[in-house]
């Protein structure tokens, strides 16, 4: 399902963080989102998966305005991992998975075997399995994200957003959940600190600066010297990657020489 930020306004405490942002991501593509910190990334995804209202515009899901749904409707079409996810309550990862599917049961009621086992196959996904009787308060920071993209899964919803997804993820499980994230038909806006990673793993790039969009377009088109430096005010090269072609970027730490005392 496609989805489209329609000159999206998102105000916090009376400040407008996101302006006039317009944004569309096509029916099961990825849409990453970087920029500097203080950008308003993480607001405007906060707009998408309806945690802050818009002040202005709209986000539509296909041709429905998301804001205007059922909430419970609008939590079937749209899942989220975000940042914040601490509890002070100690579910079993199996029983926080299976809230995936809340939104399905309007009236309460217990999961029937098919949900139980699609649960199931959503950890074995993000490799939480193993995991499914231990209590959240016994998790690692990294465990305890990818229990929560299983859940997102369990979920099945048509729209995935990730806020910084590979946060507190070793190597390994970055790439695998990645590479998970580019194998759904689900349609994907994340929000990525890792440049390259957002390079290897997004079919377009959407680039955030002072609230506003400052370019769209495809990896190659998008990640460029000129950019690092003038939006993230870095030195660095591009460079294909040698086996997908795909572009890396090459970071210089600046000489600070001479500046110790």
């Amino acid at each position: 399902m496609d989805v489209r930020l329609d000159r999206l306004g998102v105000d916090i405490g009376g400040t407008a963080i996101v302006r006039d942002l317009t944004l569309s991501a096509p029916s099961g593509s990825v849409l990453g989102i970087i920029g500097p910190n203080g950008s308003g990334k993480t607001t405007a995804l906060r707009g998408v998966y309806r945690a802050l209202p818009p002040s202005s515009g709209a986000v539509w899901v296909g041709d429905r305005d998301l804001w205007r749904l059922p909430r419970h409707e609008a939590a079937r079409t749209v899942a989220a991992v975000t940042q914040q996810h601490r509890t002070h309550l100690d579910f079993t990862v199996a029983e926080i998975v299976a809230m995936g599917r809340h939104p399905h049961h309007r009236h309460g009621g217990r999961l029937s075997e098919a949900e139980r086992r699609l649960c199931r196959e959503a950890m074995e996904r993000v490799d939480v399995a193993h995991l499914a009787d231990r209590g959240a308060l016994t998790l690692s920071g990294g465990e305890m994200q990818r229990v929560l993209v299983a859940r997102a899964l369990a979920q099945q919803p048509s729209v995935l957003v990730l806020d910084e997804p590979t946060n507190h993820l070793d190597l390994r499980h970055q790439l695998g959940l990645l590479s998970l994230i580019a194998a759904s038909d689900l349609t994907v806006l994340a929000v990525l600190h890792d440049l390259n990673l957002a390079a290897a793993v997004c079919d377009r790039i959407a680039v955030l600066a002072e609230g506003r969009v400052v370019a769209v377009g495809e990896p190659h088109e998008v990640l460029t010297a000129e950019l690092l430096a003038t939006v993230f005010g870095v030195d660095g090269e591009v460079v294909p990657h040698p086996r997908t072609g795909r572009p890396q970027l090459l970071y210089s730490i600046p000489d600070t020489e001479g500046t110790r005392t």
